[in-house]
Formats: structure tokens, sequence, C-alpha cells
């Protein structure tokens, strides 16, 4: 089968070590921990010992000098499963949350030997997680042990359903379980930032420098000197071939964009992954990795949720310098203090619970659970923003589809056994590997009633998603899929995260008002059907089978999205950036909190608007600048 088609997989006579994943139910050969801390943990008799987690590969020479270059060097780095043994209760900074902003200010801040840093994780390590690891294994990742697992309210537009919310919950936060896309959006996407905040430094231009120390790539538009591996799709596709010739096909309506991350994102083409050596590129592997994991002034603490952050008594102006957490499930509390700053990096359903949770927040609603007021901020949990998308399968007359390999545990196996050893093969590509950002008609019905919710005329309406199969952690037992999935990527609904409860521990309640908005309804129904057009070219002649739904009419086609919408799982929003001085949002442009001392967020929650794209490159960009402006505010 063409899967297999770069020099074909080789049957060896030698049997591997195997084991097996109770996540998935497959056995893997030739199995490894990819574990390289040292994690200090407690013993039986309560003394704090050094243990270094399992390490066992039984790959090539080629993957052994692969993986100890990138690696190896870990070992000598500390990781605190509990309070009692980190080293002190007071910190420099204190970084609550260890995902794709949290692990970027930690690494930022620890490299000034004079200051002490300490990272508080909710979840473990990311370290000897196969599915993670694995850039085909993602969609084992949401639903699992290293998933929150929040669950929405019910959606009045999606005839009441709830829709799961996936967010990570390990070191590397969503970007150790998410597809990998790394798309920045466009420069209007930033510009219209600079424009709402009246701070020219979110602007495309001025943040340049920032997205570069995020990424590593093509130095034309991108960086060979970045933190993060970006990567193209590394074996081919059945597809490549048909999607390519799509937008080569004169009068196809669907240009050819050869990279979506230069400012301008209009068209069809190559996914840019964060993903290296065969390998997932999460902020864990990169921000936390062997250089940062070696300074002895940055702590880790792992397993811990944080339930407040607490003020100075009697400071004025207010200030926050405390941090509340428990490791037992709220049995006990535990405190450490910040000297310089509490940074919440805690993500768009996190950061503003916990300031909820804190009395930071709208008054009102907080004497409504008798929640002691400390600051009335009405913006705290507004502005929710998540791209609706949308799952459409294809059949198709193809067996040369991921669906193949999910139903064949031999040859899943021998393509794992491969990975291991040389990190080639499928397995080394996310389950999509092509993107396309297209727009409404100038001319649509829809800006009748609606103002252009775009940022700019090169920010896309629709997000198109490419797959070789469905996409899907359980495909069907028959039957093989072409994946093109739909999103607003510029959506009108707006949500919030509330409390119904005092108790820290207990999730809030995520609204987001999917497809509340007739402007959301209609750009999905459009997307659907430039997904159609798209398999419908010369490119795809005998290819498609069946559709994803016999819908014909709009309004057909309107019951279809509702009953199968879900999100792209890029909440955003919900700790706003506003002018200095404004009444409304909830952080500054230097991301303080409005009105306090010693408190910033730095994460996704403080876009003012969601980017047209995934958001982890947004958010490793601010998490950047962030990292500065706190700099230069303690130099």
């Amino acid at each position: 089968m063409a899967l297999l088609k770069e020099g074909h997989l080789q049957h060896d006579s030698e049997t591997a070590t195997s084991f097996r994943s109770e996540e998935h139910g497959l056995l893997f050969g030739s199995e490894c921990r990819i574990s390289t801390y040292m994690r200090r943990s407690r013993t039986n008799d309560s003394s704090s010992t050094l243990v270094p987690t399992a390490m066992n590969w039984k790959g090539s020479s080629f993957l052994c000098v692969t993986w100890s270059t990138l690696l190896c060097s870990f070992c000598s780095a500390t990781l605190f499963d509990s309070f009692n043994d980190l080293p002190a209760s007071t910190f420099d900074f204190i970084v609550v949350g260890g995902g794709g902003a949290g692990a970027v200010v930690a690494n930022r801040l620890s490299e000034n030997p004079d200051v002490s840093v300490l990272l508080i994780e909710a979840g473990p390590s990311n370290e000897g997680v196969l599915n993670v690891e694995v850039p085909a294994f993602q969609p084992f990742l949401p639903g699992s042990a290293y998933d929150w697992n929040f669950t929405s309210t019910p959606q009045t537009a999606l005839n009441n359903r709830t829709v799961p919310v996936a967010r990570g919950l390990l070191l590397g936060g969503s970007t150790s379980i998410n597809n990998m896309a790394y798309t920045r959006g466009s420069s209007d996407d930033y510009d219209r930032w600079a424009r709402i905040t009246g701070d020219e430094g979110w602007s495309w231009n001025q943040l340049q420098p920032y997205i570069r120390k995020a990424s590593q790539f093509d130095p034309a538009v991108h960086s060979f000197d970045g933190m993060n591996f970006v990567s193209l799709a590394g074996f081919p596709s059945p597809i490549d071939t048909k999607v390519i010739g799509t937008t080569q096909e004169q009068g196809s309506g669907f240009e050819f964009n050869l990279d979506h991350n230069s400012g301008n994102q209009i068209g069809i083409g190559w996914k840019q992954s964060t993903v290296g050596f065969g390998a997932r590129s999460s902020s864990a592997r990169t921000y936390l990795g062997p250089e940062t994991m070696r300074r002895k002034n940055l702590f880790v603490l792992l397993n811990t949720r944080v339930t407040r952050v607490l003020p100075v008594d009697d400071a004025q102006p207010l200030t926050i310098r405390t941090v509340e957490f428990t490791q037992d499930s709220g049995q006990t509390t535990q405190r450490v203090s910040a000297q310089k700053e509490v940074i919440l990096s805690a993500g768009s359903i996190m950061s503003p619970s916990i300031l909820l949770s804190s009395g930071l927040g709208p008054a009102d609603a907080l004497s409504s659970l008798n929640i002691k007021v400390v600051r009335d901020l009405p913006s705290v949990g507004q502005n929710l923003t998540n791209h609706p998308f949308l799952r459409n399968l294809f059949l198709v007359n193809s067996t040369d589809t991921l669906e193949t390999i999910a139903r064949n545990s031999t040859l899943k196996n021998e393509l794992l056994h491969r990975w291991n050893e040389t990190k080639t093969g499928p397995f080394v590509d996310p389950p999509s590997v092509f993107l396309g950002f297209i727009r409404l008609p100038s001319n649509s019905s829809i800006f009748e009633r609606f103002e252009d919710p775009a940022a700019g005329p090169n920010t896309g309406h629709i997000e198109l998603l490419f797959g070789n199969g469905g996409l899907s952690a359980h495909p069907p037992a028959s039957g093989n899929f072409l994946s093109v999935n739909a999103a607003v990527s510029s959506p009108v609904s707006r949500g919030e995260i509330t409390l119904n409860t005092s108790n820290p521990l207990d999730y809030p309640l995520i609204n987001f008002n999917l497809l509340s908005s007739e402007y959301d309804l209609f750009t999905m129904r459009e997307a659907f059907k430039a997904a159609t057009r798209f398999v419908s070219s010369p490119s795809w002649a005998g290819y498609i089978l069946a559709p994803p739904t016999n819908a014909t009419t709009d309004e057909e086609l309107d019951q279809y999205i509702r009953m199968t919408t879900i999100t792209e799982d890029h909440p955003v929003g919900t700790c706003s950036m506003s002018p200095k001085g404004a009444s409304w949002g909830v952080v500054d442009p230097d991301l303080k909190v409005k009105g306090l001392r010693g408190l910033r967020v730095v994460d996704a929650s403080v876009f003012p608007r969601i980017p047209s794209a995934h958001t982890q490159a947004a958010t490793y960009a601010v998490a950047e600048r962030a990292s500065d402006l706190i700099k230069e505010d303690w130099h």
C-alpha cells in the first residue's frame, strides 16, 4: 500500500520487546519510556530521594544518537512531586501553569541566575507518554488522563448538546495534546490587537522578533534559531497530489498558499506542525528542554492544583503575592509566596476560574456565591471565543487511508517499531497534513446584515483541514474516508466562564454560545459547501463515493451542522487585554491585572480577539513578549 511506499516496511525476524497500551488496546513493539528528568519524590520513610525515571530504548544506533543529543542532558534536572520537598516557600516569581505560555515565561525568567522561579503544573510530567510523543497518535489524547476533560454547558444553537473541551493536563499543557498545527494567523489579526489595546507592541511587525524566538524553520519569514521545531509533513500521503492538484486547476476557486505564516493566510497548502525529528515538539520538550532544566534557579512542582491567589493584607495598592494550592484534592492547602510577581498562565478556562475563586471578578456574581470580593473586575470570564468546528467524512474509493492501519494490529505494531527505531514512516505526521483559509465572497448576502468580522483582507472566514482518513481514535468498523473538516475562523459568537460554586476545585461553567450568531451558522454552512466543491474538482474524479450527509437544502444542512458541530479547542479571550485605564477588559497591554500589583495573566485568555488560526503560535508569541515586559520591570 502507498502508506508504506517510502522504502517499504521490512519485517524483522527478531521480535522486539513489547508492552500493551491500555489507552488504545494495541501491542506496541520496542517500547521506551522517554523520561529523562531526575525526579525528587517521597519514599516510604519520608526521606527525599532523587529517583531517575525509566529510560529504555531498544532502537538502532541512529535513534540513540538522535535522542541522546536532544534529551540526555535532562538528567540533571529536578521535578518535585511534593511541596514538602521544595527548598523554599518563597520565590522571586511564581508561574501558575506549565503549558504553552507558562513554560515560556518560566524559561525566560530563569535565564537570569540571580532570580528564583517556581513553575506549578496541575498535571504530571509529559515524559514517557507514547501518545504524546508520536504525532499520529494525537487523536488518543483528548478524553484521556492527560486532558482536563472539561465539558461545556448545553449549547442552545446545537440543539442543547454539550461539547467536550480538551485542554492539556500535563507539562506542556495543550501543546502536549493538540494536533500540532502551527499557524500564526494573518498580519491583520495582530494589527487589530494593537488597535484594540492602543499598544503598537502587539502589532504584526513588532511581534516578529517574538514569533521568531518561538520557532525554527525557513528564515525568510521564520527562524532557524527559535525554540520549537516546525516542519512540513514528513511522509508522503496518497491525497497529496489531489489536494495540490485542485489548487492548480483553472477556475477551481481555491488558490495555493506556499506559507500560511507569511502574514497572508488565504489559500490551501501544506500544514506546518510543531514536529521535530519525527516527534511532537511541545513547550515541555523545548522551553523546558535540556538547557533550561539544568538551571539551579528553576523549580517545577507537578500534580499541584492552584486554588486561589491571595492579596497582601492592608497593602495599598492591592498587591498579590501568595499562591494557594492543594496536592490532595483539597483535604489540605499550602501556600507559596512571590517576592516580585505571580504570573497566571493556567489557560483560558482555568485562569479566569482561579481569578474568580480568588474574589477577582464581577462583584455581584461573586457575592451571590459568598465569595469575598477582593476587586470588582466585571470582564473576568467574559469574551470567551472559540472556533466552531465541523467534522466532514467523505467515503472514498480507496483502502490507502489511516483506517487500514487502525484496523490492522500487525501493521500498526510494525509501523510503531519503525517509528521507534528511525523516527520515519507514517507515524511521524499528525493526522492532518494540509489546511487552508478562504474568504466569503465580498458580495455575500450575510454582509448585508453583519459587518465583516475578519480582521482584514488577508484573514480567512473559513478554515479547511484535510486528512487521509477519519482522524479519529475510534474509526468506523468499515469504510475508508477523507476528512475535509471545516471551522469558522473569524466567529462572532461570544460566551463566558462563570462559577456556580465557591469550591475552587469544582470545574467552572463553560458556555461558548456556539453558533448563536446567524453569521457563524451561515459561514459554517458555506464552509461545508466549500469542502464539497473542493472534492468535486477533476483531481478527485472517481475517488469520492459518498458525502458526509445527504442534506441538500440549507435547512437540512443547518440541522446537520447543529447536530455535528463541536469546537476546534481554541478557547481565548476570558482575561482580555484592553487599553490602560479602560473600564472594560481584565489586563492592561503589559498584561498586569487592572488595579492590582504583583499579578499578570500570560496565556491565550488575554487575546482581545481570536486570531484566524490555531492558537498555539500566537500563545508562544504573547508569552515571549510578556517575558520581556516582566524583565523590563525587574531589571
